[in-house]
């Protein structure tokens, strides 16, 4: 499988609580942090629910 780069961008603060737990799921706790996970389609559903959010680079 080939793996994805995720980036925060842009807060969690006033989201909804589904969205919040979801990048709590995906690492992302702290704006601009960077984390590498597998591209399965659990993970690409999660970034899809808050890719208003993040920045993400295939690799």
């Amino acid at each position: 499988m080939s793996k994805i780069k995720i980036k925060l961008v842009r807060s969690g603060i006033g989201r909804t609580k589904g969205q919040k737990l979801t990048l709590q799921a995906l690492g992302l706790t702290k704006m601009n942090k960077v984390v590498e996970h597998e591209s399965t389609p659990q993970i690409l559903g999660m970034v899809e629910k808050v890719k208003h959010l993040l920045e993400v680079e295939k690799l």
